[in-house]
């Protein structure tokens, strides 16, 4: 049995989680939505929607996570961020995701208004930080509330000591699970996860997994996030720009193989950015060795949400 497929008896317990944007026009929407049907096959433990700086998506936002919600997935959890807005309009957003549904938040400071690499600055009368923002969140009652952890440290912090010191704030003030920014050493993750438990810190704290669809634009994204793509996977992949069918099994191996080590390591819940797009989270999540429920319990969903 090849490394990167678990056992029968190493895939109990496991739980998968997925994260979408919000889409731009109705041919994104169509790709959106076929996505997020097609990966339901795998009954993702709960699904995210993101929500760009001061609401720059918002109403995008809005419209996506209330037709999940309506469509059959109630455990649609809706980003939010306090950049660019004051708390007022971030508690009327807050009030209408709750009146769509939403029970589960992910609460972010998100990107300064001048994009990655700009200096953050809190807004006029606005929430400071994520940690603000969560306890913002619980006041409103009893919500699930996941924030953002950094395995290779934030980009804006001094040192590690710092971002944990941040994560722990976060939690003081009520947040009840983080998922990381996206990583592909294990070894990065574990010492970053020693270090979480040292201090105090309890939640879950969710590996975030990001299958690579293009090389170039993933670089970029780490690059921008302080995440690092090893020499090793660069080396696997950079030779296949002409060879796509062959670039995307190894791309299928490369998360894979992530994700079984990191299970056998202990750890049991993964989230995984899909780019809107399933056929290479589909293959990874196959190749793995997690459950697909069958055909017809998928479309049952939406069935049971309009009954």
């Amino acid at each position: 049995m090849p490394i990167h497929t678990l056992y029968p008896a190493e895939r109990g317990n496991l739980s998968l989680s997925f994260e979408y944007f919000p889409p731009k026009n109705d041919e994104m929407e169509t790709q959106l939505f076929q996505t997020v049907e097609d990966l339901a096959a795998f009954n993702p433990a709960f699904v995210t929607m993101t929500y760009g700086a001061g609401g720059s998506t918002k109403a995008r936002s809005l419209t996506a996570v209330r037709r999940m919600i309506h469509d059959g997935f109630p455990n649609t959890a809706a980003h939010l961020t306090c950049v660019g807005a004051a708390k007022d309009e971030v508690d009327a957003i807050v009030s209408e995701f709750i009146d769509g549904g939403v029970r589960h938040f992910v609460a972010l400071r998100g990107d300064p208004q001048g994009g990655i690499g700009a200096r953050y600055e809190p807004f006029p009368g606005g929430y400071e930080n994520a940690a603000a923002l969560v306890a913002a969140i619980r006041a409103r009652g009893d919500f699930e509330i996941s924030v953002s952890a950094y395995p290779e440290k934030h980009p804006e912090s001094p040192d590690v000591v710092t971002d944990i010191d941040m994560l722990k704030r976060k939690v003081d003030n009520g947040a009840t699970r983080a998922l990381t920014q996206f990583f592909f050493d294990n070894n990065d993750f574990e010492r970053y996860l020693e270090r979480v438990r040292r201090a105090g810190i309890t939640i879950p704290v969710v590996p975030g997994i990001l299958p690579i669809n293009n090389l170039a634009q993933v670089s970029k994204f780490a690059g921008l996030c302080g995440a690092r793509v090893p020499e090793a996977i660069v080396t696997r992949l950079i030779h296949l720009d002409e060879s796509p069918l062959e670039r995307f099994k190894e791309a299928t191996h490369i998360a894979a193989e992530q994700i079984v080590d990191l299970a056998r390591r202990g750890i049991r819940d993964f989230h995984v950015y899909t780019m809107n797009r399933s056929p290479l989270v589909a293959a990874v999540c196959d190749l793995v060795g997690f459950q697909r429920e069958t055909s017809a319990a998928v479309p049952s969903r939406a069935a049971g949400a309009a009954a």
